[in-house]
């Protein structure tokens, strides 16, 4: 049975679930903006001046190796934010993040997260919850690179992309899928065409489209699965 997406595209999950008066009062400073393809939300090291709240398109929160090699740690879509170093009480991490698949997000001053969620209530305990969703999703990440084949990381990968951006087609190179995967771009381009003669993807000029959703969940491993139920389990469904 295919699993449906996680929230619709143009929409953000944790704003979603506020009370419309928590809604209200982060209105005024909530600015929509158009997130280009590998825009930098945050460096390694520097002030997080603003946490983002992505209506559609993906996240891609990574590390970066001395010898410049990228290792993704998460991402993040319309189900959650990217800044929540900021909520956790840090000004900067070793990491970084930027925009991995073209969208629209919120942005939110840091400040302002700081102060609305400073003295608990609803925001607060939403990102509580959110918090262990994340925590849950970079621990399997980790067990799925050291136990999984290329081709089920892949198809899992792909789940979690076309869970952000629903039917819509997504521009991805091979080489950055490799990034994101952490191997050669020689072994993504076998597997991508591997997936579109299973009749599952099409791929065109680094522009994907899932074309059969359940074929692509047999592909994957359990990964995507355990990490779409635990988002499920403490953010109520989808």
């Amino acid at each position: 049975m295919s699993v449906t997406p996680v929230q619709p595209p143009g929409e953000n999950r944790l704003l979603a679930l506020l009370p419309r008066e928590v809604r209200e009062q982060l209105a005024p400073h909530l600015t929509l903006l158009e997130l280009g393809l590998r825009h930098g939300l945050y460096k390694p090291n520097e002030p997080i001046e603003h946490v983002y709240f992505p209506l559609s398109g993906v996240c891609s929160l990574v590390i970066t190796m001395a010898d410049g090699t990228i290792f993704e740690v998460a991402t993040v879509g319309n189900e959650g934010m990217v800044g929540l170093p900021v909520f956790l009480g840090t000004e900067s991490i070793p990491g970084d993040a930027f925009v991995q698949v073209a969208g629209q997000a919120f942005q939110l001053p840091a400040e302002v997260l700081r102060q609305e969620t400073a003295t608990g209530g609803a925001f607060h305990e939403l990102l509580h919850r959110y918090t262990q969703t994340l925590l849950n999703q970079i621990s399997q990440t980790a067990v799925c690179n050291r136990a999984h084949s290329i081709q089920q990381r892949c198809g899992r990968w792909l789940l979690m992309t076309h869970d952000r951006m629903g039917a819509a087609p997504f521009t991805l190179t091979q080489e950055f899928l490799g990034q994101m995967l952490g191997v050669r771009r020689a072994s993504v381009s076998a597997v991508a065409s591997g997936l579109q003669q299973a009749g599952v993807i099409r791929y065109s000029r680094g522009v994907i489209t899932v074309t059969d959703r359940a074929g692509l969940e047999r592909v994957a491993c359990e990964c995507y699965r355990i990490v779409r139920a635990e988002f499920d389990r403490l953010l109520g469904p989808s």
